[in-house]
């Protein structure tokens, strides 16, 4: 396994905080470009999405509310219309959806996340925040993480995991989406956060996503250092 050091964590995180300053700047040009026009004595605008294309029409960016955002497109086809978060999303070169920012949040859940993603892929780098309030199901995760994909069509990606949604069982998603992490589709590299459990901390894993040193603070505030084998037992 590639070592992973400080100097190239403080890059990684550097990089997204570049762009997380990009994403900030676009939205302020908008919206400063926007109250500019038609009369020029506009002091608020309320639109429901805002489209940013190129001179011949290609799509750049979208800002949109949850009703009205886009669903994503791929060789230049649009994928069938889904449920996703109101936010901002970015479009590459060919108009292939390449990341972005969104985010939700009510009494039982909340969440906020800004993306990068692999070419013709999905996400490979995030930031995220995420909350459960559910009785009996509550927690806080945050952090930055990057993630290692194959060559699957993205396409394809979606479909699988919107016949999953429509099962309506958690159960069956996330045995789902293990049967999808084994066949070397996705394997979650590194995280650098609060986990699930209450852990903070830097949890690396192999090249099939299984996790082979965590370096964390757990919830009793106690430090811990752990080297773990294929099996997930800890090595001492």
């Amino acid at each position: 396994m590639k070592q992973v050091t400080v100097e190239d964590l403080a890059k990684q995180i550097s990089l997204l905080k570049w762009y997380a300053a990009a994403i900030t700047l676009v939205v302020i040009g908008l919206i400063v470009f926007m109250l500019k026009t038609g009369n020029g004595n506009a002091k608020e605008l309320t639109v429901e999405r805002i489209n940013i294309v190129e001179q011949d029409g290609k799509l750049r960016m979208v800002l949109s509310n949850r009703a009205r955002q886009h669903p994503g497109r791929m060789d230049n086809r649009d994928f069938p219309k889904r449920d996703r978060p109101a936010g901002l999303i970015f479009f590459n070169d060919e108009g292939d959806e390449c990341g972005g920012l969104g985010y939700n949040g009510d009494k039982k859940e909340a969440a906020m996340f800004m993306t990068m993603d692999q070419y013709k892929n999905d996400q490979i780098m995030v930031w995220s925040y995420d909350q459960n309030n559910m009785p009996g199901q509550q927690y806080k995760s945050y952090g930055f993480t990057l993630n290692d994909r194959d060559d699957l069509p993205f396409s394809k990606q979606i479909q699988y995991f919107d016949s999953l949604k429509r099962l309506k069982d958690t159960a069956a998603y996330n045995a789902g989406l293990n049967k999808y992490k084994a066949a070397g589709h996705l394997a979650q590299r590194m995280f650098l956060g609060k986990s699930k459990s209450g852990d903070v901390g830097l949890f690396l894993a192999d090249s099939k996503g299984r996790p082979r040193i965590k370096i964390f603070i757990n919830n009793k505030n106690q430090p811990v250092i752990q080297t773990l084998d294929e099996q997930g037992k800890i090595v001492e």
